[in-house]
């Protein structure tokens, strides 16, 4: 069985698993951590239950069976789809990594796609492609010969920036969000990407494409599911040409130094690791501005817009 799969493949078992999920929609998380291990009774070795185990657990706080489940889902999912091992720093049971796995992110937006430009400007608010767009467009009201589009999605920040760039490439993990943005056509290169990777690895300097060729270096709205910002910012140094911007946005993560991993699984960044990782890969900051990057269960959620220059 595939570990993406959410049934179970025992028809009892999605039935018993099915009912849990009625009575945790209606707060009766106890008696659905006993339907879940019912379930997982007749299909031990199902991932998608294990998880949903662990988060019925977690609301009735049994930590210790929480993190036994997700355990077992990190045994039988190498590749760690369902981010367990993000779900169990939450729970104190691992550090915090410095980035989550690339399949997880990778199966979180192929599985948003369809929904995600909806969800994010009408039911989230969500205003950063805009706002990062005027960031740059304030320093640098001249065109660029070439755009690249970090973590591109569905193509919002594309839109945004198209009718003062010459060329605009778009790079995403996600083939269904890059499927969605061809629809757009907006960008003239659109490829599969891995910002966590080295740059021989990463898939942005493939088919010939030259490192140092951007005027102007995007992330809008990528950098939360990265936790150190040292690779992503080494990547858009050897793209960058001498004096080109970087323009991208974090979650705040407020005072501290480093980054956070929040509730939501995403992380949070302070401004001190940015501007350290900034100063590290070659880059001086030139503006940064506080803002509301979206809504998130009602309640707006903080971030920072930045604007660097690449030192020549």
């Amino acid at each position: 069985m595939h570990p993406t799969q959410f049934s179970s493949g025992d028809v009892i078992a999605d039935r018993r698993a099915d009912y849990a999920r009625m009575l945790a929609d209606n707060g009766e998380h106890e008696a659905a951590v006993e339907l879940m291990e019912q379930a997982l009774e007749l299909a031990p070795d199902w991932p998608a239950g294990l998880v949903r185990l662990a988060d019925y657990a977690e609301k009735v706080g049994a930590k210790d069976k929480a993190v036994a489940a997700l355990r077992k889902v990190l045994e039988r999912d190498a590749e760690d789809l369902f981010g367990a091992r993000l779900k169990l720093a939450l729970l104190g049971a691992e550090d915090v990594p410095d980035a989550p796995p690339s399949a997880y992110v990778e199966a979180l937006f192929d599985d948003y796609a369809d929904r995600f430009d909806k969800a994010l400007v009408e039911r989230l608010d969500y205003t950063v492609p805009a706002k990062l767009a005027a960031l740059v467009t304030e320093h640098h009201p001249e065109r660029f010969a070439t755009t690249v589009d970090l973590g591109c999605g569905t193509g919002l920040f594309g839109a945004e920036i198209r009718e003062r760039t010459d060329r605009l490439e778009g790079f995403d993990l996600s083939l269904n969000m890059l499927a969605k943005a061809g629809e757009k056509k907006l960008y003239d290169l659109l490829a599969k990407a891995d910002l966590s990777l080295d740059a021989a690895a990463s898939g942005l300097f493939v088919e010939g494409l030259r490192e140092a060729r951007a005027g102007l270096v995007s992330a809008a709205d990528v950098l939360m599911y990265l936790g150190d910002l040292g690779n992503a910012f080494m990547l858009a140094a050897a793209l960058a040409e001498p004096d080109a911007l970087f323009a991208f946005s974090v979650e705040d993560a407020g005072d501290g130094e480093g980054f956070q991993l929040a509730p939501s699984l995403r992380y949070a960044h302070t401004e001190p690791h940015v501007r350290t990782r900034l100063s590290e890969n070659g880059f001086d900051l030139l503006k940064l501005r506080r803002t509301t990057i979206r809504m998130d269960a009602g309640k707006p959620v903080s971030g920072i817009l930045f604007l660097a220059s690449r030192r020549p």
